[in-house]
């Protein structure tokens, strides 16, 4: 009997911890970042933020998938995402149906600590050029982080997690990270916005 109280102890202990150290982040947020870039606040289904963000063409989104990985798209404008769908198939989606069948129901955007969206018109032009097109898909050697780094860089890479595409996505952009909560009001589409 004393060992699921000791998790349960042990599960809110780390919770705490958690908590505090997104505020500490968040608080530092507003600085002029220093050292060398990386990703500094990971997506939160629990402590999404208290800003949210419009996306710009050519925006990185992320969301949930059943709290355990990370699935990744590029935004095309107008509601629309550009993502690279476990058939293969890259596909323009909105973003209810991006989230949909996911874990969560937050979207977000990646951003500078100013909270401005890193977006490139290029970039979501180049997603565009790859709808209806076909890619081999397999979890970790050609997913949808290689679909959004090749949309980006132009190179063909493997990009097993979405930690490795952090770490390429903060030398490419040479800031640090965060990933913002989209309002969807503002992105759209007809869903209220969450802080």
């Amino acid at each position: 009997m004393a060992l699921p109280a000791l998790l349960i102890l042990a599960g809110a202990l780390a919770a705490v911890e958690y908590q505090s150290h997104r505020r500490t982040v968040q608080g530092r947020r507003y600085r002029t970042p220093e050292g060398e870039a990386k990703l500094a606040l990971r997506p939160s289904q629990w402590m999404p933020g208290h800003v949210s963000v419009t996306p710009q063409p050519g925006a990185i989104m992320a969301c949930h998938v059943f709290g355990v990985v990370e699935h990744t798209g590029i935004w095309l404008g107008e509601g629309a995402i550009a993502e690279l769908h476990g058939s293969g198939l890259v596909r323009a989606v909105s973003l209810e149906r991006f989230l949909a069948k996911r874990s969560g129901n937050t979207l977000f955007c990646l951003c500078d600590h100013r909270h401005q969206p890193l977006a490139d018109p290029d970039v979501a032009e180049r997603a565009a050029q790859a709808l209806f097109t076909y890619r081999d898909y397999h979890l970790t050697d050609n997913n949808c982080h290689r679909f959004v780094w090749h949309c980006l860089s132009g190179d063909e890479q493997r990009i097993a997690s979405f930690g490795a595409l952090n770490r390429l996505l903060a030398d490419h952009y040479r800031t640090h990270l965060y990933w913002d909560p989209v309002c969807a009001v503002q992105a759209g589409v007809g869903a209220s916005p969450r802080a």
